[in-house]
């Protein structure tokens, strides 16, 4: 989609972050994630599409029933805590999710073995001997080649593989190899970034292997039709989630009404951990189910902080709460979404954070208002002159600029290419600052050149209006106290407001702030950020 939606007939959106694991609470990158599929959701919605955004919680497994017996809980409760975690994360971060999946749901169960049975009747499913290294954090068999040398696995280093040999069901991945080759050939795009599907082909290019998708001595999990002494696998579960999320409240449990309206998916956003099982394993399991496959899976790198990778075992995690309590939601996706290039690795410094947030936010976009907004009073008696964008020369700076920014604004969206899209709004917010010291109005206004002030002052508070308007989807709340300022009743947290037919499409242009309003008082936007003291 390059355009906002002005038909009839609405398009639809539908994206998924992956269900997150319930062994422990959720972490940065959790919300790394989240943060980037709201943000597509907001944009989308306020284009004008019908968006569904699906996340959840994938509960199921040998991990979560030895955490839960750790702890001395029921493994039920052990998951209605995590689950119950994540919806508060996610509210503090403020995002509009639609459905939230859970793999303990009841219908769920439905799904997975309606699928399962699809597959099974196609003989893509057989039962055979499974040895080898287990991951039990991983939920994977490993190579020998792929651990370290004191037999731990290279992800979960303080955790050593447990040799198994057992009967498991199998699904033949095998016999979808060509397949797989020739639908990644045919559609370049499923894979993003490049450099993960360069990933994926050479992997593929080694040669698939069948993969196991049950376990014995597993009780945690759905048991395998008409063979109860197995348990499904995650894979055959966790995926399923998604599907099981396309159903309406009242929809009895098929796959058939799970796909009726939203499938297939359009996006589903994971990191890099996890690409080969979205990318490999989910659409030879779907061809054999002989289901459309998703339009793009995109893996996004691994989160660092001060330039190392974060542990329990360094002592170097970062809590999205506790973060998100000291600094606002805003400000934490600001600065996850401008100081990431999207599907890089990227990294979180505490003091560069709040150096950028204060930076951008409270000295470049917040002052620019406040100081624009002091000049309208004394120089205009704080109402908006009546000056339109058309009478602003096509050769003032900002108003191109603006222009610029419109033209390449749903591509960078559309491309996820978050970190440009904030920076060319903080580029005309900075050539705003530049424009008035070079104009210097004051100067105009003593030598009765109103007319020339009145332009000066509606050029800069339109390019403070549009960039907080490209910036919405990001920055929600901030957003919107700017677009109060400016006289405007909007809610950027309405997921509605892009459906609405009041809702004007000029807001997608530089040039349309209202004529002759008598505006609010002014009031800082954007309070600086402080640096937590630390005591000796």
């Amino acid at each position: 989609m390059n355009s906002f939606n002005n038909s009839s007939s609405k398009n639809t959106f539908a994206l998924t972050t992956p269900l997150y694991y319930v062994n422990g609470l959720p972490h940065i990158g959790s919300a790394y994630t989240t943060m980037i599929a709201d943000v597509i959701a907001r944009w989308h919605r306020l284009c004008g599409d019908d968006v569904l955004f699906v996340t959840g919680t994938d509960e199921h497994g040998q991990k979560i029933q030895r955490t839960a017996e750790e702890s001395g809980v029921d493994p039920q409760l052990h998951c209605d805590r995590i689950a119950d975690s994540f919806a508060q994360l996610w509210t503090k971060l403020n995002i509009q999710f639609d459905r939230f999946s859970r793999t303990t749901a009841k219908n769920h169960e439905a799904i997975v073995k309606d699928f399962f049975q699809r597959v099974w009747d196609k003989g893509d499913i057989y039962l055979d001997q499974q040895q080898g290294w287990y991951c039990v954090a991983c939920e994977e068999f490993k190579e020998k080649r792929e651990l370290l040398e004191d037999g731990s696995c290279p992800i979960h280093t303080n955790l050593k593989a447990e040799w198994r040999d057992e009967q498991n069901y199998f699904f033949r991945l095998s016999r979808y190899q060509q397949q797989l080759e020739e639908f990644y050939n045919s559609y370049p795009e499923f894979i993003q970034p490049e450099s993960r599907r360069n990933e994926v082909l050479n992997f593929v290019k080694q040669g698939l292997q069948d993969f196991s998708i049950s376990r014995i001595n597993v009780s945690w999990g759905f048991p395998i039709p008409n063979d109860p002494n197995h348990t499904i696998y995650v894979w055959f579960d966790a995926l399923l989630g998604y599907v099981t999320a396309l159903l309406d409240e009242n929809d009895e449990p098929s796959i058939e009404n799970a796909v009726k309206k939203w499938y297939p998916f359009d996006l589903h956003l994971i990191g890099k951990d996890i690409l080969r099982f979205h990318a490999i394993y989910w659409p030879a399991m779907l061809m054999s189910a002989k289901l459309p496959l998703p339009k793009q899976v995109f893996g996004h790198g691994f989160l660092t902080k001060d330039g190392q990778k974060m542990g329990k075992s360094l002592g170097n995690t970062l809590d999205p709460i506790a973060l998100l309590d000291q600094y606002g939601s805003d400000a934490v996706r600001y600065y996850f979404l401008k100081e990431i290039e999207f599907g890089k690795d990227g990294d979180f410094n505490e003091i560069r954070f709040v150096n950028i947030i204060n930076a951008d936010l409270a000295n470049d976009l917040g002052n620019l208002l406040n100081r624009s907004l002091g000049m309208l009073n004394k120089y205009c008696g704080g109402i908006l002159p009546p000056i339109t964008g058309n009478d602003i020369s096509n050769e003032n700076i900002p108003k191109r600029m603006g222009e610029t920014l419109k033209s390449n604004l749903f591509e960078g969206y559309k491309l996820y290419q978050f970190n440009g899209v904030c920076e060319s709004a903080l580029n005309l917010v900075r050539s705003c600052n530049k424009y008035i010291d070079e104009s210097a109005p004051w100067s105009l206004f003593k030598k009765g050149e109103q007319k020339e002030v009145e332009k000066i002052l509606y050029t800069v508070l339109e390019s403070v209006r549009f960039s907080a308007f490209v910036l919405a989807p990001i920055i929600p709340n901030i957003s919107n106290k700017i677009y109060h300022q400016l006289g405007f009743d909007f809610d950027f947290n309405n997921k509605d407001l892009g459906v609405n037919t009041e809702f004007d499409r000029g807001h997608f242009e530089w040039g349309i702030l209202p004529l002759n309003q008598d505006l609010p008082k002014p009031f800082p936007v954007f309070v600086k950020l402080e640096l937590p003291t630390t005591e000796s």
